[in-house]
């Protein structure tokens, strides 16, 4: 008798733990290439509910722009067990380990804002227009001035950033009047782009416009010409449509921003990311709309919070 009740107890116990074990649903990775960036943590703030929604959980890891640290991360949380990864490469190409590693593991990528390299590794892209972002900055500077020196601030290892300058540059060389002053890397950052921009100052005191790849390196260039007093007449451009690059156009220190929309970015990723796991087929590009945000609209985004 007594060995029969411990039997049931043992069947009982086993029944109770799968169903905790069940029930504690899937897991899911994510990846930046920073969280420095307050629109990395925007798009993971989104997927987070998303997921948690489903009664998942989300394991969010910052590489700090370090590459390396980024491919371990993604080797650790495989062998946390994720079912996917929300991936935002530090670096488009040097990422191809990570990639290749998710491959081996059969656990599929949702890559996320800035697009890899070797796309046949990754299930779906999620990115902003990003090609549109640079086309509708520098068609707005050509309705505000008739020429003048440009500085381009740019990341060369991030293809978003890489597409938003390509449609500007193609602006620039097309009008001869215009001519690029400068082009230095901000690694989209503001603390490195104040400093970059400080010395282009320097050696070009009559700067007529500033294209920057996001918002936070517009910040650092506006900071570095605020600090030279040379900020007056000067169009300063991003990409992204952060609060604080809209409260920087809303008091005339910043000129726009092409916005994009972090939240719909994690949004669509879940959704995406969801299906994937389901077996459905998707789409291999998922492109989401930008704006250009300026003084005259800006109010309709409002100053707060991300779109």
């Amino acid at each position: 008798m007594k060995k029969a009740l411990v039997l049931i107890l043992t069947a009982l116990l086993v029944v109770s733990f799968c169903t905790v074990s069940f029930a504690e649903g899937k897991k899911f990775g994510a990846t930046y290439m920073t969280m420095n960036n307050p629109f990395f943590g925007a798009m993971n703030e989104a997927i987070k509910k998303a997921v948690e929604a489903n009664g998942d959980t989300l394991i969010t890891l910052d590489p700090a722009l370090d590459e390396v640290k980024q491919i371990s991360q993604v080797e650790d949380m495989l062998a946390q067990g994720v079912s996917a990864i929300f991936l935002n490469p530090v670096d488009w190409q040097g990422v191809a380990p990570a990639l290749l590693a998710c491959k081996e593991a059969g656990v599929p990528i949702i890559n996320v804002d800035a697009p890899v390299y070797d796309e046949e590794y990754v299930a779906c892209i999620v990115a902003s227009d990003n090609l549109s972002a640079g086309l509708i900055c520098g068609e707005d500077m050509l309705k505000r001035i008739k020429g003048g020196k440009v500085v381009i601030l740019e990341h060369p290892t991030a293809k978003s950033g890489v597409d938003r300058i390509l449609k500007f540059d193609e602006i620039v060389k097309e009008h001869p009047e215009f001519t690029i002053a400068a082009r230095q890397s901000s690694e989209g950052q503001l603390e490195i782009a104040m400093p970059v921009m400080e010395n282009i100052i320097q050696a070009n005191p009559d700067i007529a416009a500033v294209m920057c790849l996001n918002d936070p390196t517009a910040l650092g260039a506006i900071a570095a010409l605020r600090a030279a007093d040379a900020l007056k007449g000067v169009l300063v451009y991003g990409v992204d449509g952060s609060p604080d690059a809209k409260k920087m156009i809303k008091d005339g220190m910043m000129t726009g921003t092409a916005a994009q929309s972090p939240i719909n970015i994690g949004i669509v990723a879940t959704e995406m990311a969801y299906k994937i796991l389901n077996g459905e087929q998707v789409e291999k590009h998922v492109l989401v709309p930008v704006q250009l945000i300026t003084a005259d609209n800006v109010d309709e985004f409002g100053l707060d919070g991300w779109q």
